[in-house]
């Protein structure tokens, strides 16, 4: 089972007292910002406080850190910094190339070596947010091992179209579904980007419902609230997980009986219906024993 990633919290790496209350909201994961939520000015202190609250600060949840991108003035010295700390996860916004992803690797790798890191041990996840890096999504998701997800940055890759951010979020159903075909072919997670309207639960709810049954692993939010909503959501029903435990008891009755057609109340079981049917109870199990690891 792969490590939960249904709720990503983004917390602004330039507020202290956000840094060290970061892990009691519930997040399976909280994304410490340097590059939207931190100004100019504040580049250079904002890295050192990530550093410092990822050094001394024991989180219960896996913390990753979004970077400025390489390109900019600043990406290099937060990796350079943030490194040291050992951050769970590397997030590069505005992915557009397998060479971005393969320079960060290789400066992963050699902060892995340099501070006696296990090799492999700090992850890595990209944000597609224009058509370039949606061309490419499938080479950036396969990059590298290190790669654990593809994550869409909606406002900016619909602001890249020229078009309208929208509640019904049809400027964003290709973009959406072209990641989830890349991220599943390159065997990993598909996140889906913040809806920031954190007064607007009705249509929160609407989108995320619409995002997990497109096959997404999970959303990105930038306020605690929308936290517990992402879980309802994501989190396996009692009549989800009932009609799952059927379909698996019918299906190994079959099997005992070498019967050529397996059915369940009249509809007949094949093996796509197995395969999400264990997915579910996985998943329910998953959530259930709390779980943060690998």
């Amino acid at each position: 089972m792969d490590k939960l990633r249904r709720a990503m919290l983004f917390a602004p790496g330039n507020h202290p007292a956000l840094l060290q209350n970061a892990g009691i909201y519930g997040a399976d994961t909280v994304i410490f910002d340097l590059e939207d939520a931190v100004s100019i000015s504040e580049k250079d202190s904002a890295r050192y406080l990530v550093h410092d609250a990822i050094k001394h600060i024991a989180y219960p949840c896996e913390i990753a850190v979004r970077i400025n991108h390489i390109s900019t003035p600043w990406g290099y010295d937060d990796l350079d910094c943030i490194l040291a700390a050992k951050p769970d996860l590397i997030r590069l916004p505005k992915g557009e190339t397998a060479e971005d992803i393969k320079i960060v690797d290789e400066m992963i790798s050699q902060a892995e070596a340099k501070y006696g890191f296990e090799q492999g041990s700090i992850k890595m996840m990209a944000a597609i947010e224009n058509p370039k890096g949606l061309r490419n999504a499938f080479e950036i998701a396969s990059a590298s091992p290190r790669m654990v997800a593809l994550a869409i940055g909606g406002e900016d890759f619909v602001t890249s179209l020229k078009g309208w951010k929208t509640k019904a979020g049809l400027e964003l159903f290709v973009a959406r579904t072209e990641l989830l075909f890349a991220a599943r072919e390159a065997g990993i997670q598909a996140i889906d980007s913040v809806f920031s309207d954190v007064k607007d639960d009705e249509t929160f709810i609407e989108e995320t419902t619409r995002i997990k049954e497109l096959g997404f692993d999970g959303k990105s939010v930038v306020n605690p609230r929308q936290i517990e909503l992402v879980y309802r959501i994501f989190t396996p029903t009692g009549d989800e997980i009932d009609q799952a435990n059927k379909v698996l008891a019918a299906y190994r009755a079959g099997l005992d009986r070498s019967s050529g057609v397996i059915s369940l109340n009249g509809k007949m079981i094949d093996a796509p219906m197995v395969i999400r049917a264990e997915r579910i109870l996985a998943y329910a199990s998953a959530v259930k024993a709390g779980q943060r690891g690998e």
